[in-house]
């Protein structure tokens, strides 16, 4: 994520502010600029960082889910790229849901600009009914909710929102880590699967040759998986304990961890604490590309672990990332670099 300042008064801001914390002026997020831009009456004049507010306005969730994104006037329901894409959540009387609701919208929105900057195809069920992409974003407080993903359709408990909640999961499933934004990454790796690979033969067979069939009886590997444990020494072969369930899950979790990996570079970057070169509009090209992505992250999250523990926390990246599993982030770097080498500037965001 970008370093971001007020271009009224220089403020330093963070992604989710919608006023500055200093000037007061009124503040909006523009996907296609990729920055802050006071929201100011038309007087005549023209300055830059400014936007006239007869031709934008914020989001028309700026309430109900804290938005701070700015669309033109003339947009359909008025919603910004990224609320447009859920298509469910909790009704107006339960206030609890729509709290967590919020959370979850914040988070869904750091995903939505991460695939923007990578320049990856973000297509929704309007142009895509049968395969595209949408969120349901339901508590299960109300009613039986499974976080998941379904030919486009990414389901996500709201309770994963409950600090206390996510982390009894956490400790009862023996995850590392468990996040809003760690699921949301997730279960968009089930999507572009979807979108990008299983399309493609050579992509399936190279898939194959890493991952393991796709098509293998995911109940039965589930079944598996919860009766008789992870096999030994899985570690050498795979990024999470989950990811040993299934294939189509070993995919999921790597994709995950890769937009983990490029999005913390680009912020740290930005913050002057990794290399210029890690910034999303700066990426490595070439074959040595990733290699080169992944000397600039291990050093990184070593240090950001170490940190962490100065603040006696847990390591922030609790994962090891064996030969193996680079092989497999390796193959999705491939992927998404292939897919949106071609592309002239920013990917379009379809409702």
């Amino acid at each position: 994520m970008r370093d971001f300042h007020c271009p009224n008064c220089g403020q330093r801001l963070a992604f989710e502010n919608s006023t500055c914390l200093n000037c007061g002026s009124a503040l909006g997020f523009s996907l296609e600029q990729m920055v802050l831009v006071v929201i100011a009456a038309d007087d005549g004049t023209e300055h830059a960082g400014f936007v006239d507010a007869a031709k934008f306005e914020l989001c028309a969730n700026r309430q109900l889910a804290e938005c701070n994104w700015l669309v033109p006037v003339n947009t359909p329901r008025l919603l910004c790229p990224s609320c447009v894409l859920t298509t469910e959540r909790p009704n107006d009387a339960d206030t609890v849901g729509l709290a967590e609701f919020a959370e979850a919208e914040a988070a869904k929105r750091r995903l939505i600009v991460e695939l923007h900057e990578l320049k990856l195809p973000i297509v929704g069920r309007d142009e895509d009914p049968d395969y595209g992409l949408a969120f349901r974003l339901l508590s299960s407080g109300n009613e039986k909710v499974l976080t998941g993903h379904e030919n486009g359709v990414i389901t996500l408990d709201l309770a994963e929102g409950d600090d206390v909640h996510r982390e009894q999961l956490r400790v009862e499933m023996d995850e590392p880590y468990r996040t809003l934004l760690g699921h949301f990454r997730h279960e968009i790796g089930h999507y572009y699967f979807y979108r990008l690979v299983s399309p493609s033969n050579d992509y399936l067979a190279q898939f194959n040759e890493l991952f393991g069939d796709p098509d293998a009886d995911y109940q039965a590997a589930l079944d598996k998986h919860y009766n008789e444990g992870t096999p030994d020494g899985w570690q050498e072969s795979f990024v999470s304990s989950y990811a040993t369930m299934h294939p189509a899950e070993d995919w999921a979790e790597t994709f995950a961890h890769y937009l983990h990996i490029r999005d913390t570079l680009d912020t740290s970057a930005w913050c002057g604490i990794a290399p210029a070169s890690a910034t999303f509009d700066r990426p490595p090209l070439g074959p040595s590309a990733f290699p080169t992505i992944l000397e600039m992250w291990l050093p990184l999250s070593w240090s950001l672990n170490m940190v962490n523990r100065s603040m006696g926390r847990d390591d922030l990246y609790p994962f090891v990332l064996p030969p193996a599993v680079m092989d497999k982030m390796q193959f999705i770097h491939t992927v998404v670099e292939n897919v949106t080498s071609e592309a002239s500037g920013p990917a379009a965001v379809s409702a």
